[in-house]
Formats: C-alpha cells, sequence, structure tokens
C-alpha cells in the first residue's frame, strides 16, 4: 500500500485570545483539540506537518483503523477538528512564554511562529511528538521506515519469515530481538558496541538466534535501493532483508523552552521525555503534555487516547476557571 500525501489550505490565525493552543498535530494533538473542540472551546492547533511516522506506509495495532496511511489518519483528523470549530494552522513554532494579566488574573501564553504571526492562549497543549536518533552506520538512515523498522508491534507483521538483523544500541536490543525471533526463524542480533553477558547469549542460543560480534561498517542495497545486509568492519557480508533497531528517541522541544517545562532520562539510554502526569498534567501551570513527547513508547492508538484524556482535563480547568471568573463578577456588582 503506498502512502498517500494530502495537502490542504492552512486555517487563519484568530486575532482573538483563544482558550487552548496545541503544539503539535499527530494523533494526540488532533485528539486532544477534537475533545476540545467537541466541548466549544476555542482552539488551534499548530502543525508543523513533519510526523515521526511519515516514511510509513501504513500504521497498525489500532483496532479498526490498522493499515490506514499516517497521512489519511491526519486528514481525517483535521477535518473533524474543523467540522466542530477547530483551526488548524500549518506553521511552525519559534518560541513560547506565558504572562499573567493583572485584569483578571488567569493564564496567557504566547506563541510566537517562524513566519512572525503570533496566538494568545489561555492554556497550552504541548504534542510535539518525538525524533528517533539513529546509529551513525553508513546507508541506515536511507532505509528507516521501510527496511528499517524499529517496533516489532508497528512492522513485525509486514516483515514475517524475513531474514531479520538486529543491530544491538543498548539493553533494550536484547528484548527486541527476541520480540522478532517470534516473527521469524532467521535472526542475527549484531552486537557492535555492546555487551552481551553469558546469559542472554544462552538464551538467544536456545531460541536460534545467531550472535555476530563484529560490529557493522556499513548498510548495503541493490541497484534499486533495496536493503540487501550488512557489511562488517572484517569485510564480511551479512544478507538481511530487514534490520531492527532501537532507537534513542528525544521528544521534540523546538520552540517550547521558554515553558520551562521538566524534562527527564528514561533508563538504559532509551531517549529523553517531558515529563507529565495523570492526564498529561506539568509541573507549569497551564501546560499539559500528550502522546510521544511525554510517552515514547506509545504507538499511536495510545497517544490519541493520552490527548483525549488531556483535551478532557484542560476544559473541566477551564470550566472552573470560567465559573470562578463569573462569581468574581457577580460579586463586584452586588452592592
Amino acid at each position: 500500500m503506498a502512502a498517500t500525501a494530502f495537502t490542504y489550505a492552512s486555517d487563519s490565525l484568530p486575532d482573538e485570545t483563544v482558550d487552548v493552543v496545541v503544539i503539535g498535530g499527530g494523533a494526540a494533538g488532533l485528539n486532544g483539540a477534537l475533545m476540545l473542540a467537541r466541548s466549544r472551546r476555542s482552539v488551534v492547533v499548530i502543525d508543523s506537518a513533519d510526523p515521526r511516522n511519515a516514511p510509513a506506509e501504513a500504521m497498525h495495532g489500532f483496532i479498526v483503523l490498522d493499515g490506514t496511511p499516517p497521512a489519511e489518519l491526519l486528514d481525517r483528523g483535521r477535518q473533524q477538528v474543523r467540522h466542530y470549530g477547530g483551526a488548524v494552522v500549518f506553521a511552525t513554532v519559534a518560541a513560547t512564554a506565558a504572562f499573567t494579566p493583572s485584569a483578571d488574573g488567569d493564564l496567557r501564553f504566547t506563541v510566537a511562529l517562524t513566519d512572525g504571526r503570533t496566538v494568545i492562549a489561555r492554556r497550552v497543549l504541548v504534542a510535539t511528538g518525538l525524533r528517533d536518533v539513529l546509529p551513525g552506520i553508513p546507508g541506515l538512515a536511507r532505509h528507516w521506515g521501510h527496511g528499517v523498522v524499529h517496533c516489532p508491534y508497528c512492522h513485525g507483521w509486514e516483515v514475517r519469515d524475513e531474514p531479520i538483523g538486529v543491530i544491538a544500541t543498548g539493553p533494550v536490543s536484547i528484548h527486541q530481538a527476541l520480540l522478532f525471533r517470534q516473527l521469524t526463524d532467521d535472526l542475527v542480533y549484531f552486537t557492535g558496541d555492546t555487551d552481551l553477558d553469558d546469559d542472554a547469549r544462552a538464551r538467544f542460543a536456545a531460541r536460534d538466534i545467531i550472535v555476530v560480534d563484529t560490529p557493522v561498517a556499513e548498510v548495503l542495497a541493490s541497484a534499486d535501493g533495496t536493503l540487501t545486509g550488512v557489511r562488517l568492519t572484517d569485510g564480511r557480508v551479512v544478507t538481511r532483508s530487514v534490520l531492527a533497531v532501537a532507537t534513542h528517541m528525544l521528544a521534540r522541544t523546538a520552540g517550547v523552552a521558554g515553558l520551562g517545562l521538566p524534562m527527564e532520562d528514561l533508563p538504559d539510554n532509551m531517549g529523553r521525555r517531558f515529563a507529565s502526569g495523570m492526564a498529561g498534567i506539568t509541573d507549569v501551570p497551564g501546560v499539559w503534555v500528550a502522546g510521544n513527547a511525554t510517552d515514547l513508547a506509545a504507538q499511536v492508538g495510545a497517544s490519541a487516547a493520552a490527548g483525549a484524556l488531556a483535551g478532557a482535563h484542560i476544559n473541566a480547568v477551564l470550566a472552573t476557571a470560567d465559573t470562578d471568573a463569573a462569581l468574581d463578577a457577580t460579586r463586584a456588582t452586588t452592592p
């Protein structure tokens, strides 16, 4: 199934202060915006149009929508947000800052875009996603999302029974190898610079997983660009149709540093994420986080669910703030 590209005109930014600005137009951001728009909140999604799964032909593991091209899912999500009055603006955030006006004491956030435009919002949902950092092996990156994969649940069925190689990047690669072994009888584990103790080697041997300790020098491809295997530093060639790599996952932080969101590193050098609590709440008042920006392992369905929960929580907080403001106004005019 070939990936489908959809291009639609960007909505205009409103002049007035909106209830919520959502930074990020993936599954988490769009589902959060959908919940808010259906609650009659004014919401603007700032979409950089650079989704993590752009190279993939289809997404998997999401019931009913399994096999849907990522671009199609996002297009339908944008249409639904717009249907309920939300706006989707294709732009990149340059900077974000918070301030508290003296008039009503409520929060205000200024989101500046790289094209010079600005939007002011009462609350912010950060759904910027993450970026995958691949090992610096020549030829590896060009196959990302096709011959080079990372998730057995996202891509495993599609590469079943193929000769698969796992290029180790850390302790998580051992677990990754066992999961891909479920999908093929022909699995090679390239240890590279990582350690593999005797227990792991015994477990691999029990599952007929071949271990190669010589580092990978480059990834090879045929004349038509199809991945064919790897060349080792000693010159040997190991033929493979698919390579699995556990990437170093980093939450996308561009443009949101001004919010001062706390971050934390995951164990075993897996990556770095925005710290958050239940429903995506953060230590920064008025700011929520959802999706891969805070849950690096979340698939599309989990990210969408997290966005929905964050959107509902933001609406509830705004409802309380609106009621407090109305009560204060009533008291101010009561003799």
